[in-house]
């Protein structure tokens, strides 16, 4: 599948300029000439090798949906990197610990499992709580009784048989009654126990009073469990299960203190791997105006979304925040730059196809991404279809060992 020159001349007026160029490009209103395309547009230059090459027919590159630009220069801002670490938001943990004392008798749920809020994760059998619904069931009774006595009495009392002291004594004992009843259902309450539950207590199966249920107050992973069957359990106790919720993570950005001036809430953060590589976007949130004295560093705290769970509670990343400072740079769209091997590429337009050319990246910002080496100024790229070029690579690479 050889691409001569007339492969460009067919490609390139399909040429798309994105509307993020710098406003020079916009004024110009230059379009892409056949005769840009030569060997000095991807042969290499600044030292840096090519990464692969996928042969393409021009035809095949326009259905792909490849559109070359042209590098040029752009405002971005001014980069702060600082050292961060993803951690678990507070508010998404949960330690618990069971309601009453008591011997577990069964598990629901175990390390790495996923549980819903309000889903039961252990049994326990438990003596505490069945004197505490044997002491609702006799308060219930006995305000029962005092009911039925204080109507009677007032019965009485309406027909002129009962003295009013005896009225008097009726009404006391139904009070008392109804205050011991309600402190037994407090208690019950306290420990969980519904309303519903408590309208069914008098109706429970025999030896189901001692049943005490652990339930999950978040959804969430369960990542410890530290009770085994048959152990005693304490209410007062360490807890027996941790559950974590890391659909959603705190970013704690380590920021030494003469950079404090550039660090507001609202400014964006992008987050980068070892290697460099974006793996994630966020916004700074807060920053906590606490000063540690012996990291010298005080905390600013990015909140971000992680359902995918690719980002792991304790890992170290670089933070990139955007700051007002503004700087002319060479850039390209970020879609335009794609991982090989660990490194960062774009693609550029060969005689018969494209080659990847490796670059080094700088600041992120407004769907761009600064172009430190690699690539000049007026050089052709792919700005549309990077993706689909990185997958034919690696195809081809998987099918015959190497890529062309």
């Amino acid at each position: 599948m050889k691409m001569t020159l007339r492969y460009a001349a067919l490609l390139l007026p399909a040429v798309i300029v994105l509307a993020g160029c710098s406003e020079a490009s916009r004024t110009t209103g230059h379009d892409v000439d056949a005769e840009r395309v030569t060997e000095d547009d991807h042969s290499g230059e600044n030292g840096h090798e090519d990464e692969g090459h996928v042969e393409l027919e021009a035809d095949e590159a326009a259905a792909a949906g490849i559109r070359l630009s042209k590098v040029e220069q752009g405002s971005v801002s001014v980069g702060l990197d600082l050292p961060a670490e993803i951690r678990f938001d507070a508010d998404r943990v949960a330690r618990i610990s069971p309601n009453v004392d008591g011997i577990v008798a069964r598990f629901f749920a175990g390390e790495g499992d996923k549980v819903d809020a309000g889903e039961s994760l252990a049994l326990l059998t438990s003596r505490e709580l069945a004197s505490m619904k044997a002491d609702y069931l006799n308060a219930l009774g006995a305000e029962a009784l005092a009911s039925a006595e204080l109507q009677r009495e007032e019965q009485l009392w309406e027909e002129k048989i009962t003295s009013q002291a005896d009225l008097q004594a009726a009404q006391a004992r139904f009070t008392t009654a109804s205050a011991a009843l309600g402190a037994a259902e407090n208690r019950l309450h306290a420990i969980g126990i519904s309303h519903a539950a408590l309208d069914k207590l008098d109706q429970a199966e025999d030896g189901a009073l001692a049943k005490a249920y652990v339930s999950a107050p978040i959804s969430g992973t369960v990542v410890q469990r530290t009770a085994s069957l048959g152990e005693v359990v304490s209410a007062s106790g360490n807890a027996i299960f941790v559950i974590v919720d890391d659909s959603v993570l705190w970013v704690d950005i380590a920021v030494y203190k003469e950079d404090l001036v550039r660090v507001a809430a609202g400014q964006h953060v992008a987050l980068l791997s070892r290697n460099g590589e974006q793996i994630a976007v966020a916004r700074i949130e807060t920053v906590l105006p606490i000063f540690d004295e012996t990291s010298r560093t005080a905390t600013a705290r990015a909140v971000i979304p992680n359902e995918s769970g690719l980002l792991k509670p304790g890992q170290f990343v670089t933070a990139r925040i955007e700051t007002s400072e503004m700087r002319q740079v060479l850039r390209v769209p970020a879609g335009a730059v794609v991982t090989l091997e660990d490194q960062s590429c774009v693609f550029v337009p060969t005689d018969d196809g494209f080659e990847s050319r490796r670059v080094e990246t700088g600041t992120s910002a407004n769907g761009f991404i600064e172009i430190r080496t690699g690539l000049s100024a007026g050089q052709l790229f792919v700005a549309e279809g990077a993706f689909a070029l990185k997958a034919q690579l690696e195809k081809d690479a998987f099918g015959d060992g190497h890529a062309h």
